[in-house]
């Protein structure tokens, strides 16, 4: 069976998650429905993604891959899934013809992460949904410092969810990058981070806590010693899906730049 990798494009507002559901809509069984009526004997098989998002979480980068029956020209299959997946929010952005042994999931080796953060007092008319609104302005320079408390090789027990079922809360935080822009009466706030693999709910504790040192409730270094307590019950709130997409996955060898993909 050629295998296929998917760089895929959604709006998680409608859906329950990433993950296929039986009673309630997901990206992956929208992804799954529209392959099925290209491919009929896809019918009894699944796609696997680079990460499973939660419900509310966007992305504009992540990647599957998919087993079909048939060999397709990359830029048809996109075209073709494209149409079956109307009205649902999800565009196949690029499609490629992969290896067997390649794996959405294990073969990669870096995720990045957007979260926006919109600080104004005026209501939201464009990006409803799409961006977390607080009304005040934040500083900065102290998010800037208490983020570098959480960059680097650390016991991420504190900022990640009491749920999560990762094997170790070890991670590896390779960059926290925060840009701030104006926007009509306020700022745009962006978190970018960057690392091999993240913990669920890690990125949405993260900025929640980050949030707090912003709004000058908590100092800087308090990021650093609640790293440190490895305690849920010392991370600050956990900030709403709706501000965090998936805006990238890395792989040793691009899957969508070669001789094989378009």
């Amino acid at each position: 069976m050629p295998r296929f990798a998917l760089q895929v494009e959604y709006d998680g507002a409608p859906f329950a998650g990433w993950q296929a559901q039986a009673d309630q809509p997901s990206v992956q069984g929208a992804i799954e429905a529209a392959l099925a009526r290209l491919d009929p004997g896809f019918a009894t098989r699944r796609i696997a993604a680079a990460g499973r998002t939660d419900a509310g979480v966007h992305a504009t980068g992540q990647v599957a891959h998919a087993d079909l029956d048939r060999e397709w020209d990359p830029f048809r299959l996109s075209e073709a899934l494209n149409w079956h997946l109307k009205p649902a929010p999800v565009a196949i952005l690029r499609a490629a013809r992969v290896p067997d042994d390649f794996h959405a999931r294990f073969s990669a080796v870096e995720r990045r992460y957007l979260f926006r953060l919109v600080a104004r007092r005026a209501p939201l008319t464009h990006g409803r949904g799409q961006v977390w609104q607080v009304l005040n302005p934040l500083d900065v320079d102290a998010m800037r410092a208490g983020a570098a408390h959480l960059v680097g090789h650390h016991d991420f027990t504190t900022f990640r969810s009491s749920i999560c079922q990762a094997k170790s809360p070890v991670k590896s935080l390779d960059e926290i990058r925060i840009e701030v822009a104006d926007i009509p009466q306020g700022y745009e706030y962006r978190f970018h981070l960057r690392a091999r693999s993240f913990l669920h709910n890690q990125v949405r504790s993260i900025v929640g806590t980050l949030e707090r040192v912003g709004a000058g409730s908590w100092a800087p270094e308090r990021v650093g010693q609640a790293l440190a307590a490895r305690d849920r019950a010392a991370c600050g709130p956990v900030c709403p899906p709706h501000g965090l997409y998936l805006t990238g996955v890395g792989y040793p060898c691009d899957p969508f730049d070669g001789p094989i993909g378009r």
